[in-house]
């Protein structure tokens, strides 16, 4: 079967890649990093970045009720259910300028080559500049996608406050120019049983495409996690010197026994090929009363665990209770873990996946297959039952700081296979 290839014309379109990053950069840097907070002026600005290049492509440009704005190429058949390329435009902050937006000017970025090259899509491309995908902010994830899919936890509109202004995310939308009062009567703007699919460009928030040399990866599905925000192991002060260890009900030997256990555990998982990971991200002991000749009577503490496998992440929330119940009997201490916060994995679609492999194979492309350890609106379109996929770039030096090290050939690189992928498999 022939293929269209509109690699040659979404290359002449690096030029306006280049102006899109460089604007944010100009409009969003705080003087150390990039910050655009969810429901801020970074934000809004990136929002208008955005739309003002998809006005030079002629594409139409409007915004639902939580302000995610949707930029569309039509297509041949316009009653056809919509593909969907999106990424968030916020950032957390003194981050990157690559983290969510470079997956929103890819979208632009193919759409204009395809343009350029003269191919009309079967069906209308929306790309998605999403709002408030970073939890930093709200200590909610994936605002913006799941407002639009009708997916918004009940009461996050009036319970989640900002950290940094403690007011509350509605509050918030409305100065943004927003409408909470649409979310709350139920709009919803992207009925998910009318979506063809999702598709997500973003950078690779860890180092393995930059350690094994390969400009793009084709991922294979999003880690679910379960979460203990705020845990607490509890003990008793006592002098460090004067009490013998078998009287001591030390807090940070039992909590670090609980982080040792669970080390134990992942290499269990690496043994026998199971996907896991988890984070200790706070430990710490109480500056009011902690001091270098006393014994720990309280430690507070955070657990992140990830796995593709969402059986085996929820059954390791039991596996954590006992291990805490075990532990805190033989040293004589207490654990409050609290209740787990739970985000269901995001599969990836297996027809879109292989699509992509394919054009791969045929524009001579240098890919490897790659989990997502890091969460993503693709997960939120996921769970909604859309068909789902997601293409990482190589990205040097991590995210989530100002040193996001992304190169434009690599993010040209995605944009490619992306441009091919809506020309010949979007039907």
């Amino acid at each position: 079967m022939s293929t269209l290839d509109p690699s040659a014309a979404v290359a002449g379109r690096e030029a306006l890649a280049r102006d899109i990053f460089d604007a944010l950069e100009s409009q969003t840097h705080d003087g150390i990093g990039i910050t655009r907070a969810s429901y801020g002026p970074g934000e809004q600005a990136a929002r208008d970045i955005m739309a003002e290049a998809a006005g030079t492509l002629d594409m139409a440009v409007e915004d639902d009720a939580a302000g995610n704005v949707y930029m569309t190429l039509p297509g041949a058949d316009r009653s056809a259910a919509p593909i969907v390329i999106g990424s968030h435009i916020d950032s957390v902050a003194q981050g990157g300028n690559f983290d969510g937006a470079a997956g929103v000017v890819s979208g632009l970025v193919a759409c204009a080559g395809l343009k350029d090259a003269g191919i009309t899509p079967p069906r209308d491309i929306r790309v998605m500049g999403i709002r408030a995908e970073e939890s930093a902010w709200f200590g909610v994830s994936y605002i913006g996608s799941r407002s639009a899919l009708g997916t918004l936890p009940e009461g996050a509109l009036d319970e989640a406050r900002r950290a940094d202004t403690g007011r509350s995310l509605a509050d918030h939308m409305e100065e943004a120019g927003c409408d909470p009062q649409a979310l709350r009567d139920g709009q919803v703007y992207l009925p998910p049983d009318n979506l063809h699919a999702y598709l997500e460009v973003h950078i690779e928030q860890g180092p393995v495409l930059e350690a094994e040399d390969f400009p793009v990866g084709i991922v294979t599905g999003i880690r679910g996690n379960r979460r203990l925000p705020r845990a607490r192991c509890i003990g008793e002060y006592s002098h460090c010197g004067g009490v013998p260890r078998s009287h001591r009900l030390d807090a940070v030997i039992a909590t670090s026994e609980l982080v040792t256990a669970l080390d134990a555990v992942w290499d269990e998982c690496e043994a026998d090929g199971k996907d896991f990971a988890f984070t200790i991200g706070k430990f710490f002991t109480d500056a009011e009363w902690h001091a270098m000749t006393k014994i720990a009577g309280a430690v507070e503490f955070s657990l992140d665990m990830r796995s593709l496998d969402g059986d085996f992440v929820e059954a390791m929330t039991g596996r954590v209770r006992d291990l805490a119940a075990t532990i805190a009997e033989r040293r004589g201490v207490t654990f409050e873990l609290g209740e787990f916060t739970r985000a269901a994995p995001g599969p990836m679609d297996p027809a879109i996946k292989a699509g992509m492999a394919e054009g791969a194979r045929t524009l001579g492309m240098k890919t490897m297959d790659i989990a997502s350890g890091a969460s993503h609106d693709a997960a939120a379109f996921a769970a909604a039952g859309v068909p789902t996929q997601m293409l990482f770039i190589r990205n040097a030096n991590g995210s989530h700081n100002p040193d996001e090290a992304m190169e434009i050939a690599d993010f040209m690189e995605a944009t490619r296979l992306l441009a091919w992928w809506l020309a010949n498999r979007a039907a």
